[in-house]
């Protein structure tokens, strides 16, 4: 059997570098590279409202498999999947292909609001997703300065989310549909290392200024 250590009181729990690359490529592909992989292959083969329900369709299809594998699915990937899903059903009744590029801002505004709302509070978002995605693991006690690195992250997010959804706005209006998709798509994957890059540099600089010690999660065999 396999149990996890717990963090001790004044020591931080990291993840393993592989985790951690594991968990960033899986969400990269999943919020962005496999829906669009499908609408493209599907939209080729046979149409591009197939291709639509296609997209749709393997938002859904990860959303169970993550049910099934872990018993929960993040609230993000939800309204995501929520947000893909009336776009596309409007966009395929109405004929109107600008009514699915609109989700693209609109998401991005979405967790934008989302992540601004959490900063100031006293559980900002980037703080429980670091939790939830990597695996970090605070100290039991309450550290104001790791704290307010969460805050600034959270801040962090919600202007890049910011930035996005402003970027698209302008594609969408000036882009032709496929080349919007391969754009909103680049860009979305160019940004997001960017900020998880930036963020890590970041912690790391706080946590040795704070003077805080970290450890990578130990796992310890009981028979």
């Amino acid at each position: 059997m396999l149990i996890r250590m717990p963090a001790s009181p004044g020591h931080l729990e990291l993840p393993h570098p592989r985790r951690l690359l594991r968990a960033a490529t899986w969400n990269v592909a999943e919020s962005v590279g496999l829906p669009f992989g499908a609408y493209v292959v599907i939209t080729d083969l046979v149409s591009p409202d197939a291709g639509l329900l296609a997209g749709t369709a393997v938002v859904w299809l990860l959303i169970a498999i993550r049910k099934i594998a872990s018993g929960s699915v993040s609230s993000l990937l939800m309204i995501s999947a929520l947000v893909l899903t009336i776009q596309t059903a409007v966009a395929i009744s109405t004929g109107y292909m600008w009514m699915f590029q609109l989700q693209f801002p609109l998401a991005n505004l979405a967790m934008c609001v989302v992540f601004a709302r959490t900063a100031p509070t006293r559980k900002p978002l980037v703080a429980k997703l670091a939790a939830d995605v990597v695996e970090l693991r605070q100290p039991e006690t309450h550290h104001p300065g790791l704290h307010r690195f969460f805050q600034g992250a959270t801040w962090f997010w919600a202007g890049l989310f910011g930035l996005l959804t402003l970027g698209m706005a302008v594609m969408m209006v000036t882009e032709p549909l496929r080349l919007f998709l391969l754009l909103s798509s680049a860009v979305t994957i160019g940004l997001t290392l960017v900020g998880a890059a930036v963020c890590i540099v970041w912690f790391l600089a706080v946590v040795r200024r704070l003077g805080l010690r970290g450890y990578p999660g130990r796992v310890t065999s009981r028979g």
